[in-house]
């Protein structure tokens, strides 16, 4: 029987970032996705050209639907626009008692569109960051949650804790906009830290990553995994799917959300 998720986001006609990155990541990780749309967007690989929130009633109805009939393990929220779909997604989320909740803080689209207002931020700390199991922010993201810039590794372990210390159960701070050579991601989840270091992949094809990377570790906990093992299990997939990137589009493309997840769907 498949694990049920629920992603809670944006739409993205262009299909590499939102629920459609999520839900291509779930059916990868062998977990049966299920959506709450709180945003449509017309964008492509080159940007976001339109956004229309969806109304606050048909946000909570969404959650409510799946919630009643096919309740996820796991869950996690992306585009949530506004300070009020904030609210209402933390109610009910709080209402329906959605288990291991990953808050990825989406905030800035990978071409440079403002996709959260900035009287959400708020929100977003006081209603979902204490009801997170985990929340995975980008250097920049990060940088907007706590007030301060983060330019090093001991700046996102700092980062980390300070999340935690905030309400959060974990945090992964996501160091691919660091300078140099290496990507380092840092873990801490109020005992231990963990940083995992890649080689940096030059290149435009990492529309959706964020999206997918969240996606991924929502199905590692649907299937019942340990958080640090979700987490370095979805740090690989994403790796490699930026590797075997299909070079679509003629901006910032998408990633391949078909590359193999062997150990995970194997049980390893």
């Amino acid at each position: 029987m498949f694990p049920v998720a629920l992603s809670i986001a944006g739409s993205d006609s262009g299909g590499g970032a939102g629920i459609q990155a999520d839900l291509k990541t779930f059916h990868a990780f062998g977990v049966f996705g299920t959506t709450a749309v709180t945003a449509l967007t017309a964008q492509n690989t080159r940007g976001v050209s339109a956004v229309h929130a969806t109304p606050l009633d048909i946000v909570r109805a969404q959650i409510r639907a799946v919630a009643e009939d096919l309740p996820p393990a796991a869950c996690k929220t992306g585009m949530l626009a506004t300070a009020e779909l904030v609210v209402t997604v933390a109610e009910a989320i709080e209402a329906e008692r959605l288990p291991n909740y990953v808050l990825d803080p989406v905030m800035v689209a990978t071409s440079g569109a403002r996709l959260l207002a900035a009287d959400a931020v708020a929100a977003i700390l006081e209603r979902l960051l204490p009801l997170s199991t985990l929340v995975t922010p980008n250097l920049d993201e990060t940088a907007i949650l706590l007030g301060t810039a983060v330019e090093d590794e001991d700046g996102m372990r700092r980062a980390a804790e300070a999340l935690v210390e905030m309400g959060a159960r974990a945090a992964l701070v996501k160091g691919g906009h660091l300078e140099g050579d290496t990507v380092v991601d840092v873990f801490f989840d109020g005992r231990e830290h963990r940083s995992w270091r890649r080689p940096k992949i030059e290149t435009h094809h990492t529309h959706g990553t964020g999206c997918t990377l969240s996606a991924a570790i929502t199905a590692g906990l649907a299937h019942g995994r340990p958080l640090l093992q979700a987490v370095e299990d979805a740090l690989d997939y994403v790796h490699r799917a930026i590797l075997d990137a299909p070079g679509l589009g003629s901006g910032y493309g998408p990633l391949n959300h078909f590359v193999p997840v062997e150990r995970v769907l194997a049980g390893g």
